[in-house]
């Protein structure tokens, strides 16, 4: 098998345990939040984004590596780390807040998109021993990136339900009261 089609499977495959255990394990509860601690959550995994700056150090990535490909990835990467570490840094100030949360998802989802058309452009496939130690990234981390940018943009768009007062919730103390016990006396 070349080195090639090795890659392109690396990347399909890179897909399917995150998508399994997202599945199972992360949406479940992503669902169950509420959509700032949820979008919190989510920008907390993008803030490490500052990491693809490592495609532009030499010696970590090989000397052929395409700089088409290395520098839009390291700064795309870059800027959406920021976009989300300043929506985490924010997340007391929802008029600042939702729009770096819709920022660092549109920025971080361009970045990817258009990482993976330099890479077919550039045959990226053909030259992934130029990756070196960042060949993990593409296969193992921007699955995850993609599938939860996806989730968030998903988030937003539905609209968060409307608390409903529970049978018997008359406002009288019963179990479903916002009052304490002590205070229904």
């Amino acid at each position: 098998m070349s080195p090639a089609t090795i890659f392109n499977i690396h990347l399909v495959l890179g897909y399917v345990p995150w998508l399994l255990c997202f599945g199972a394990y992360i949406w479940p509860r992503l669902k169950l939040m509420d959509h700032v601690e949820a979008q919190r959550a989510i920008a907390t995994l993008h803030s490490f984004r500052f990491f693809g700056l490592v495609f532009l150090l030499p010696g970590v990535v090989g000397p052929n590596l395409p700089s088409g490909f290395a520098v839009f990835a390291a700064y795309g990467d870059f800027a959406t780390g920021l976009l989300a570490m300043l929506a985490l840094l924010a997340v007391r100030r929802p008029s600042i807040f939702w729009p770096l949360v819709v920022a660092f998802n549109l920025v971080g989802i361009v970045d990817l998109v258009v990482d993976y058309y330099h890479g077919t452009v550039l045959q990226l496939p053909e030259l992934a021993g130029q990756l070196g130690a960042t060949y993990a990234i593409p296969i193992i981390y921007v699955p995850l990136l993609m599938i939860t940018h996806i989730a968030a943009f998903y988030m937003l768009a539905r609209r968060q339900p409307k608390a409903m007062p529970a049978a018997g919730d008359d406002g009288a103390g019963g179990l479903n009261s916002r009052r304490s016990p002590s205070s229904a006396r």
